[in-house]
Parts: C-alpha cells; sequence; structure tokens
C-alpha cells in the first residue's frame, strides 16, 4: 500500500466520523456522568468491537453475517432496549444526585466496557461496511495481512482519536457546572443514551424496510 492510498483512506475514515454516531454519544453520557478516564472503558469497549468487526470481515464473514438478518436484528433491537433502559435509569437517579455533594454516580470499568462494547457490536452490519471499505484500498498485488493490518489500525487510532475528543470536552463541561447543575449532568447524559439507542433503532428500520 502505497503512502498516497493510506492518505485517501485516513481521509475517507475522518470524513466518516465526523458525523457523531451512537457510539460517540454514549461517550458523551458516560464522560459526563462518570468522568473522562472511566469513560475510557467505554471506548475501549467500541474499539474492541470494531476490532472483532474487522477481523470478521478479514476472514470473509460478512457474506455470513448478510445472510442472518434475524439474528442482526435481534442483537440490534436488544442493543437499543438496553441503551434506551439505561438512559430512563439516569434520569430517574438524576434527582439523588444533590445528596451525593455533587459526586458523580459509580460505575465499573466493566460496565462501562459492556456497554462500549453492545453499542458498537448492536450494528454487526459494520463488518460489510468494513468488507467493503478495506477492498477499495488493498493492492491484491501485495501481501494482505500487512495491509489489512495498516487498514485496521489506522481506524481504531482515528475513532480511539474522536472518542477520546468527545470524552474530554464533556468532562470539561461537567467540571465547570457544580452543585445543583449535578442533576443537569445526569438528565443530559441519560439524553445522549436514549439518543444513541434513537440513531440505532432508525438504523434497524432503515436496514429491514
Amino acid at each position: 500500500m502505497s503512502f498516497e492510498i493510506w492518505l485517501a483512506y485516513l481521509a475517507t475514515v475522518v470524513a466518516f466520523m465526523i458525523t457523531p454516531g451512537p457510539s460517540h454519544l454514549l461517550m458523551l453520557s458516560n464522560s459526563m456522568t462518570h468522568g473522562f478516564r472511566p469513560s475510557l472503558a467505554t471506548a475501549a469497549g467500541d474499539l474492541t468491537a470494531n476490532g472483532l468487526q474487522m477481523l470478521a470481515a478479514g476472514l470473509g464473514l460478512a457474506a455470513i453475517l448478510v445472510t442472518s438478518q434475524n439474528a442482526l436484528t435481534v442483537i440490534k433491537w436488544a442493543g437499543v432496549a438496553y441503551l434506551i433502559w439505561m438512559g430512563i435509569r439516569m434520569w430517574r437517579n438524576a434527582s439523588h444526585a444533590k445528596t451525593t455533594a455533587g459526586a458523580a454516580p459509580s460505575a465499573s470499568l466493566k460496565i462501562l466496557w459492556g456497554q462500549g462494547f453492545l453499542t458498537s457490536a448492536a450494528n454487526p452490519k459494520a463488518v460489510v461496511f468494513f468488507a467493503a471499505l478495506f477492498p477499495q484500498f488493498i493492492n491484491p498485488n501485495h501481501p494482505f495481512v500487512p495491509q489489512f493490518l495498516a487498514l485496521s489500525i489506522t481506524y481504531l487510532v482515528v475513532d480511539g482519536t474522536f472518542l477520546a475528543s468527545y470524552g474530554v470536552s464533556a468532562s470539561w463541561l461537567a467540571s465547570k457546572l457544580k452543585g445543583s447543575a449535578t442533576v443537569l449532568i445526569q438528565r443530559i447524559g441519560s439524553v445522549f443514551l436514549i439518543g444513541a439507542a434513537v440513531m440505532l433503532g432508525l438504523k434497524t428500520l432503515r436496514d429491514t424496510s
């Protein structure tokens, strides 16, 4: 893969990332309510799912997943329902924020990682996306594995950078809001969670229509 081809791929990925997706909204939510460092577990969960999806695409599993429409639909709607449940729960718990002296609610890194993983995994057709995107930048006359690794690592780095940027911005905003504003922080976070669920739901409806 030439440097020019890699730059074209990088520009394509950045353009794709500019519009916030469900994972970015989840990162905003968790960073505002739990802080930036804990929310990195959410980013790690998202990137883990992306890595597995790229691996599946590289192994030629895209065609298998495309034919499993029922399984894809169940996974997608499970992810939507989970995010909506989390958003409603966060909204209802916001009223208790004042009694905790403005402290952010605790959540284990495992839970935050799982949220990020499930949000990304709830869109299994990402495998198809990678399977369609990668061949555009792979030279069949050169070894496949090095090119595949370069494309995968580039995507993960760009995605991770965007997630971290969203997280830092949300955490900074939350740090500027004190006292009773904690309720507002949690409710904004719940809106982001439900917004992520709505985006996933709309994608599912478009895919099944």
